[in-house]
């Protein structure tokens, strides 16, 4: 496998795993019903995430749809989790930006 894949799927792989634990971190936030937006992106994009990097890991010929609308559910994630001052919040958008370039490339 190329390396360029091999970044890529790390990358998807730990976008998942800061959106699943930021989803489980909103739900412990005193005014979750605040969170309601952020964790609902947080599942999507979690779990958008990881089907996309089993299409790229297979290197299927529909990986590149998948992967522009990756990058669109990155991005939704980043800006929502990004209005939130939590630190877990912050990461996540981190995480999601990244995750956003890297499938867009």
């Amino acid at each position: 496998m190329e390396k360029q894949h091999t970044i890529l799927l790390e990358i998807l792989a730990e976008c998942a795993a800061e959106c699943n634990k930021c989803a489980t971190a909103c739900l412990g936030e005193p005014h979750v019903k605040m969170m309601t937006d952020c964790i609902k992106l947080d599942i999507d994009c979690a779990q958008f995430c990881s089907v996309t990097a089993a299409f790229v890991a297979r290197n299927s010929d529909h990986a590149i749809h998948l992967l522009n609308e990756c990058s669109e559910i990155c991005t939704k994630c980043a800006e929502e989790c990004g209005k939130h001052q939590q630190d877990h919040c912050q990461r996540c958008a981190a995480m999601c930006r990244k995750c956003a370039a890297a499938c867009r490339q």
